[in-house]
């Protein structure tokens, strides 16, 4: 019998309202900030549909989740499993889309591009309507990976080995972001105007990145904060610094020449049909009146 995932058995369900809730606030949200005559209730009320769009998966999870006290455990466990998680990974999810970015950047000197690049701008490509740009970057990670590390990365490894899940996923991240690129201002929006070929950019890079971010979540125990904080780094240091847009592909061809080779090295890992076994954390025995001394 193939061992599971037991209990995140719901993939349709879950990516079905993960979606359809997020397009509808966005889609609204994209008209408003469209308008021809905006105001600051306009810019409100677009920001907060926004925020809500990006929350709904996550709410989505936590209600599948809440209605079985054994993922409810296992929600708890992955928060604080630090304790035999080797620190090779720990320093890959810090680090890797820091140096990735960074070498992007050495290696764009080699076809001519300015080494201003390095500058920390302080400043952003986007806009996030009333809410600081740096407090988006660390948020929308936070509230995406408790949605899709908490329940959908899982309810889709329940049914397919390692590899087709992050194939899969990222193919459903890609299309699940569409709508922003339809909200002015917002940072798939500018993407799109800067030139089709960065948009396309976009949409490839989330392959090796999701299956990096999938490697290290299983090799760390399915530990959500280390998903967490890998997203976080990947927004984060890709905004800081006064990056050529050019640079950003460079760096998508090095994420995908870092995701074959852990494949290859790891092949069994991505390929292995077995199931990863769910962990029931062992229920407290109450104690029976029964017994001599009670």
């Amino acid at each position: 019998m193939k061992k599971t995932i037991k209990g995140y058995n719901h993939p349709l369900l879950f990516y079905s309202l993960a979606t359809i809730f997020p397009w509808l606030f966005w889609g609204i949200a994209a008209y408003i900030s469209h308008l021809s005559n905006p105001s600051d209730l306009n810019t409100e009320t677009a920001s907060m549909l926004g925020l809500l769009g990006l929350i709904s998966p996550m709410v989505v999870a936590f209600w599948l989740m809440f209605q079985d006290k054994n993922l409810k455990k296992d929600l708890g466990r992955r928060f604080f499993n630090f304790k035999s998680i080797k620190p090779v990974y720990l320093f890959l999810t810090v680090f890797l889309m820091l140096g990735s970015i960074l070498l992007a950047q050495a290696v764009s000197l080699l076809f001519g591009y300015s080494a201003s690049q390095f500058q920390i701008t302080g400043h952003y490509t986007f806009s996030s309507g009333v809410f600081p740009v740096w407090f988006l970057l660390i948020i929308a990670p936070v509230f995406e990976e408790l949605a899709w590390h908490t329940y959908g990365t899982d309810a889709l490894r329940s049914k397919f080995n390692l590899f087709n899940t992050s194939i899969i996923f990222a193919l459903y991240w890609g299309i699940w972001h569409i709508p922003l690129s339809f909200i002015k201002d917002y940072y798939q929006s500018n993407l799109v105007l800067t030139g089709w070929i960065y948009g396309v950019n976009f949409l490839v890079s989330i392959f090796p990145f999701v299956i990096i971010m999938n490697w290290l979540y299983y090799k760390t125990n399915r530990n959500i904060l280390v998903a967490i904080i890998f997203h976080i780094t990947a927004g984060y240091f890709n905004e800081i610094f006064a990056t050529h847009p050019d640079s950003k592909v460079i760096q998508t061809v090095i994420l995908l020449i870092v995701a074959v080779f852990i494949v290859i090295k790891e092949k069994n890992f991505f390929f292995s049909n077995k199931q990863i076994e769910f962990i029931q954390l062992p229920s407290i025995k109450k104690p029976d009146s029964t017994e001599p001394g009670l």
